[in-house]
């Protein structure tokens, strides 16, 4: 009975150690592996989007140890343009079309929000537009109804942000 009571406790004792290097060492490849896959990821991600013709930088959040990828769009200030003179249903019209166009250009992947301001002030609202080139972003913001009726003009500006950081 006395070697039966040993070799079950040494097999208790082999067995509860074997368990318990491989945790951690299947814990530590499944990090490893976790950490390929982002790195790999971002560096895809990267590729893509320079590609396209993206202007793209990155750098590691110290907090998180996270690669954060930097792209920049271009905002569109939408200001009070020269023209603004339309009667209630020309100007109701222009922004209907106005809004249309930019639930298209949202739809479409050019632009990522638009909104107006909550004053009367000379800046009416923005687009933030996520295309490659200051040259597109003028252009799809020129072609929007209401500047092109000449109610609202444009100002752009190259704007950087994180990469698929929503808003808060």
């Amino acid at each position: 009975m006395k070697k039966i009571v040993v070799i079950l406790s040494v097999f208790i004792l082999i067995h509860s150690c074997k368990d318990n290097t491989e945790t951690p060492i299947k814990e530590q490849v499944s990090e490893t592996v976790k950490e390929k896959q982002a790195e790999k990821s971002v560096k895809s991600l990267k590729e893509e989007l320079t590609s396209k013709g993206f202007q793209v930088f990155d750098y590691v959040d110290e907090k998180t140890t996270d690669t954060v990828i930097m792209q920049q769009y271009f905002i569109a200030f939408l200001k009070s343009g020269p023209i603004r003179n339309q009667n209630e249903e020309e100007a109701n019209k222009l922004q209907s079309e106005h809004l249309a166009y930019l639930g298209k250009m949202y739809e479409l992947g050019y632009a990522d929000i638009s909104g107006p301001f909550g004053d009367d002030g000379d800046i009416r609202g923005i687009t933030i537009y996520n295309v490659p080139t200051q040259a597109m972003a003028d252009s799809l913001a020129n072609a929007d109804p209401m500047v092109k009726a000449g109610r609202l003009e444009i100002e752009i500006h190259p704007w950087w942000a994180a990469k698929g950081f929503p808003l808060r």
